[in-house]
């Protein structure tokens, strides 16, 4: 992830896409062919990622703090107006609509185009579509995202899609390209709801599934942080990384990667590695002292920019829940819960839990991280 003979563009360093071997129809080819900072090598990627960096920045996320709480507890509200003892599917009803709305809202999609671009971008996450899905599916996603910015060009607003387009490089004084500009919007749009779903799937479910670890935290034992960063090592919301080129032939651990080869990083695979995090890797242990050493959000060049606005809402969003519902629990086997048809994005496709009593105080929880916690 951070040698320099590692290309992240396929177009100069993949001769199998560059001769078709690889046809433009293939089906994974949206993850190939975009042209944004996440498949941008060398200079191109420090100039894209610095037009990115200026809209996108560290004080625009900490602002976001007192809606995400609004958006919270006006979730949390609705939830707890269910019949008691309802099963409840706490990733369509939690998980998804707190990153979705807060991205949308970030990003000025408007309200009435927000569950068709959603079902959109989510089929791009799914790698067993058939071509002819893939297509239909990739031409429907630029449909919308140039609505979007031809409506954002005639009247901008104070959103990250407005500042996109506004943003211009010190140098030259150039901006995104069009084709720049959607792919950016794609990328950023796609990774800051599907990864953050997924964080707070795993986090609520490993919870509940390992109780003396939730008492831990309740006793303020373990801290939200530690939680965030151990479900992040374990449970990488995004499993596998496609794709990487080698530039030149790559020795690794005594295999030669040859040079125009494809590189898939498995993150998951990183994260239980028992080399590195002991021999019960596999084990969630929000106290193990190599909880941080992931590598879920990346790492080198291409660490992803949107870490600390998921860790942002999964700092706000995790002990709420636990604290409006103290009796939380799984209303299904984990067995029973399914995988997402991804090897790409790592998440359960339900999440069936019963709320419990609302009427009960709730239990003090050991603190309330602020997202500068949880990032350091």
């Amino acid at each position: 992830m951070t040698h320099p003979s590692v290309s992240k563009d396929a177009y100069r360093h993949w001769p199998a896409w560059i001769n078709g071997d690889i046809p433009r129809d293939w089906p994974l080819s949206l993850w190939i062919s975009v042209r944004s900072m996440i498949t941008a090598y060398g200079a191109d990627h420090t100039r894209l990622r610095k037009l990115v960096s200026t809209a996108f920045t560290a004080r625009r996320t900490a602002a976001l703090r007192p809606r995400v709480e609004e958006i919270t507890a006006g979730l949390l509200d609705r939830l707890e107006g269910l019949p008691p003892g309802q099963p409840v599917d706490l990733r369509a009803e939690f998980a998804s609509p707190l990153p979705i709305q807060v991205i949308c809202e970030l990003f000025g999609i408007p309200t009435q185009a927000r569950d068709a671009l959603r079902h959109t971008i989510d089929l791009t996450f799914m790698t067993a579509l058939t071509v002819q899905e893939a297509q239909e599916n990739g031409e429907r996603l630029y449909q919308m995202l140039d609505e979007l910015v031809t409506a954002k060009r005639a009247a901008p607003g104070a959103d990250l899609t407005s500042g996109l387009i506004a943003a211009r490089d010190d140098g030259d004084g150039s901006g995104l390209s069009r084709q720049e500009l959607v792919d950016t919007l794609l990328l950023m749009i796609s990774a800051g709801y599907e990864t953050t779903i997924n964080l707070i799937g795993h986090a609520v479910h490993l919870l509940l599934t390992h109780p003396e670890q939730l008492r831990m935290v309740r006793t303020g034992e373990v801290s939200w942080a530690d939680v965030i960063e151990e479900t992040l090592r374990v449970e990488p919301p995004g499993a596998n990384v496609p794709l990487r080129y080698a530039v030149e032939d790559i020795e690794l651990g005594g295999v030669t990667i040859p040079r125009g080869d494809a590189i898939l990083v498995s993150l998951a695979g990183a994260g239980r590695d028992p080399e590195q995090h002991g021999s019960d890797a596999d084990r969630f242990d929000p106290a193990r002292p190599t909880r941080r050493d992931h590598l879920s959000f990346g790492h080198g060049v291409h660490r992803c920019l949107g870490a600390p606005l998921a860790r942002l809402e999964v700092s706000v969003a995790l002990p709420a829940l636990f604290s409006r519902f103290p009796d939380l629990a799984l209303a299904a086997p984990s067995e029973t819960l399914g995988s997402l048809n991804s090897f790409i994005s790592n998440g359960h496709r339900r999440l069936p839990v019963v709320l419990g009593d609302h009427n009960r105080l709730p239990v003090v929880l050991g603190d309330h991280n602020t997202v500068e916690q949880a990032t350091s």
